[in-house]
């Protein structure tokens, strides 16, 4: 699995490429745990690379969002291919995460307010 972070404008951009599971789940948390302590505003995951995501994947993004949430920050999933799409509609979590199509509509969403 790789993790690559961008910096861009008031966010941080986590690009997650390869399954996300029990083993890399908290390779994926760590990450997060650390753009933490950096105070990062905003927090945008870039899934496109993703082609599978078990439920300690799922979780580890419920915790990130509980994180943002709790500094008034905001996290905006995006680029989610039609299966990882699935695990979060049939989990009902499509309406607890804010799922965006692409950077530029994540980008807009968090300048929204």
């Amino acid at each position: 699995m790789e993790l690559v972070v961008f910096e861009k404008q008031n966010a941080a951009i986590l690009k997650i490429v390869g399954d996300v599971d029990l083993y890399s789940s908290p390779q994926v948390r760590k990450k997060i745990l650390a753009l933490m302590k950096k105070k990062t505003e905003n927090l945008l995951v870039d899934l496109d690379g993703v082609s599978y995501m078990d439920s300690s994947g799922v979780a580890t993004l419920v915790e990130a969002l509980q994180l943002m949430k709790k500094r008034r920050g905001k996290l905006k999933l995006f680029n989610l291919r039609p299966a990882i799409r699935d695990v979060f509609e049939l989990s009902r979590l499509d309406k607890v995460f804010d799922i965006c199509e692409d950077e530029n509509q994540a980008m807009a969403a968090i300048s929204e307010g």
